[in-house]
């Protein structure tokens, strides 16, 4: 008679992501954001796999799976690849998904302080509340970062 392994890798992994299937809301999302000027994106988490595209320094990406040097995201548009895990970083950006007003307060009647245009990355600054999040942008214009709030609905990778 012979004696079969366990597949105690696959029970681990299907125990782990399971409930996340069964329970979403208990899924919490874990955003990164790429931290080299252009990083490629593959179809397989290696570096002979088919090249997709590349996304610019800044780009957030949410976090799909975790292997030791690579790192399956997700990005806007909802495609799923693999990067590099040595090319994100852990500084939490967001990118604007439509035209928006920044204002000084979290309030619809606060004070504008600036626009950002569509497809723009922005600084997090602190946690969403109430419907607006705080954010930074360096406006290369006038050499001062651009800094308030808007609302979450116009950005993407909270």
């Amino acid at each position: 008679m012979k004696l079969r392994k366990p597949r105690t890798n696959l029970y681990f992994v299907i125990a782990l992501l399971l409930p996340s299937f069964l329970f979403p809301s208990l899924a919490l999302a874990e955003f990164r954001s790429v931290s080299v000027p252009k990083a490629i994106l593959y179809d397989t988490p290696s570096a002979q796999g088919n090249k997709l595209f590349i996304l610019s320094q800044g780009y957030p990406v949410e976090v799909v799976v975790v292997l030791a040097d690579w790192v399956k995201v997700r990005d806007k548009q909802g495609a799923l690849t693999w990067i590099e895990a040595k090319q994100l970083g852990t500084q939490r950006t967001l990118l604007i998904t439509t035209n928006v007003e920044v204002k000084q307060t979290p309030e619809a009647t606060g004070v504008l302080v600036g626009r950002i245009e569509k497809d723009v990355v922005v600084d997090f600054v602190e946690p969403a509340q109430k419907g607006w999040v705080k954010i930074k942008h360096r406006d290369g214009l006038n050499r001062e970062d651009l800094t308030g709030f808007i609302q979450t609905s116009a950005v993407w990778g909270l």
